[in-house]
């Protein structure tokens, strides 16, 4: 009877914390688990893609050369058109002065699958040399479609991938509405939609098989890491951001096995197996690949184009690199401080493999690419956002302010391919995504971030507390507000026609840094809480 009478109490105790739950949309998805979860995100997602591709993109109606859509468009062109042999070589019906080919030969392969389907529905689209320039609505909507493909048969099947490995770690997600949280911030991450779906780019596709290859490693598949991540690096070149971190944390687990000579071996011959495969068509001769490379990197633009908020550029205002180091220099100066700076994470991860570590490692490496790699563009800050997004749950606090600034620094090439609608509308929905009330940032915004960190690290709390000090974020966010009006509505003197570039890219570079102090630290500091069981097993 004593029994009873307490599992009756326990269902009314039920009834009550339902009471009015049941009416919540958010509340029936995450009770749902999360395959369902992540269907109907995914769907909204889609949606919300869709509605950016109405807005302009980059280079829109502008000739002689247009801009990013021009580009990708030209590509399916030549490809289609001209056998690969030719594609990265200048010549008579490949002028490289216009758009030539500068990625590596897998972005060429899905440039020609999308050219076939273009060809299909308007021949007129891809045809060589006439079609330079072409903005009929028709092809405007399949060039669209082929992004919005992308996103569906790659990027949305990895975050999935990704999100059940992680779920299935010791330090991932105890409720699903974690889980349908951390699903939304990353598939409605506002930078990465605004490049792909507004300005038009294919990210969605590096950035895809990345996330795809971060889930193999932690699930233990290495050889299959290996291969993805191999295959993004051949999509575009920027993957390299993640090179450190991958080597680091394969190169460690393979250090801790019985046999690491045998580990290391089969991990090189996936690797080189890999590179063979995409390469294969311009392995012939040594002028082909020779001609491949020399498209890769494109030293002649400069350390820096435009005003992006990285060390070079931001240094610049104070130090005039350009013009007091030759190129050449200027190369052997970013090789040096982007290997410094990614060296520690690096390191770390070879002595302590983790999970956690590595995820860490991701973003450490990333930034320091990011911040003191050569020809870095604005765009490029797409590459940090990825791993702070899978540190979403970690991280609950820091993935709104740096979103924030990842945004912020792009607003002056978003605003140029006149999408400033479009920017204002995602950044809207993500807020109301990040605070939906059964997630973490609605639950208690940042606070496990902060005690996690308070318990072990004063130094680098330092961190967290002066920047997120009441004062200073009102402040910050102030004066965030104030050069979006000013950039909008006002013209800068004719003496400093890009001051506001210049501020935006001030303020957002500090961000920048700071943080990078912030996650090399932690990332460190995890080394120091492995227990003595976790030292023989070290791994998930």
């Amino acid at each position: 009877m004593k029994k009873k009478g307490e599992m009756k109490k326990v269902i009314k105790v039920k009834d009550k914390v339902n009471d009015g739950q049941d009416d919540d949309p958010w509340w029936w998805l995450v009770q749902e688990g999360i395959k369902p979860s992540f269907l109907c995100i995914s769907l909204f997602a889609l949606l919300v893609r869709v509605a950016v591709g109405l807005h302009p993109y980059s280079g829109a109606g502008t000739p002689p050369k247009f801009g990013d859509y021009e580009a990708q468009r030209h590509w399916m062109e030549i490809t289609l058109n001209l056998p690969p042999k030719d594609w990265y070589r200048n010549s008579s019906v490949n002028d490289l002065s216009y758009w030539g080919l500068d990625y590596p030969p897998l972005t060429a392969y899905q440039s020609y699958v999308h050219g076939v389907f273009l060809k299909t529905f308007d021949p007129d689209s891809v045809a060589l040399f006439t079609s330079r320039g072409y903005e009929s609505y028709l092809g405007k909507l399949l060039m669209r479609w082929t992004v919005l493909s992308s996103d569906v048969l790659i990027f949305f099947p990895a975050v999935l991938y990704f999100v059940l490995v992680y779920r299935s770690m010791r330090f991932g997600m105890g409720q699903n509405s974690d889980a349908a949280w951390h699903i939304a911030m990353i598939l409605l991450n506002p930078c990465l939609i605004l490049i792909d779906h507004g300005h038009f780019q294919y990210n969605c596709i590096s950035l895809g098989l990345t996330i795809a290859a971060i889930a193999a490693a932690l699930s233990q598949k290495d050889l299959v890491a290996s291969v993805l991540y191999c295959l993004a690096l051949n999509h575009k070149q920027m993957s390299a951001y993640f090179a450190p971190a991958f080597f680091g944390y394969l190169l460690g687990k393979c250090l801790r096995k019985k046999n690491p000579l045998l580990e290391v071996t089969k991990l090189g011959l996936m690797v080189i197996g890999t590179f063979a495969v995409v390469w294969w068509p311009y392995l012939q001769s040594k002028d082909a690949v020779l001609a491949v490379l020399s498209r890769l990197a494109p030293f002649e633009r400069g350390i820096y184009e435009d005003y992006v908020a990285n060390f070079w550029c931001t240094s610049s205002v104070l130090v005039k690199w350009k013009k007091l180091y030759s190129t050449q220099s200027l190369r052997i100066f970013s090789l040096a401080a982007t290997l410094i700076t990614c060296l520690p994470s690096m390191v770390q991860q070879i002595l302590a493999p983790s999970s956690k570590g590595f995820l860490y490692a991701l973003l450490n490496s990333s930034f320091s690419f990011y911040l003191f790699s050569f020809q870095v563009h604005e765009k490029s800050i797409l590459l940090p956002l990825l791993p702070l997004t899978l540190l979403a749950l970690e991280e609950s606090r820091l993935i709104l302010w740096l979103t924030h600034f990842g945004m912020f620094s792009m607003f002056p090439l978003l605003h140029r391919d006149k999408l400033v609608l479009a920017y204002m509308a995602l950044y809207a929905l993500f807020i109301l995504v990040y605070f939906a009330p059964c997630g973490p940032g609605g639950r208690c915004h940042g606070t496990k971030t902060l005690d996690n960190t308070q318990k072990t690290k004063r130094g680098v709390d330092f961190i967290t507390s002066i920047t997120f000090h009441p004062l200073v974020m009102g402040f910050l966010g102030l004066c965030s507000l104030i050069l979006h009006v000013i950039y909008l509505t006002m013209h800068p003197p004719n003496k400093y026609p890009f001051l506001f570039e210049a501020v935006i890219m001030l303020i957002c570079f500090s961000q920048f840094v700071l943080f990078t102090f912030y996650f090399n630290s932690k990332q460190w500091m995890l080394s120091k809480h492995l227990t003595s069981k976790d030292k023989q097993k070290k791994l998930i």
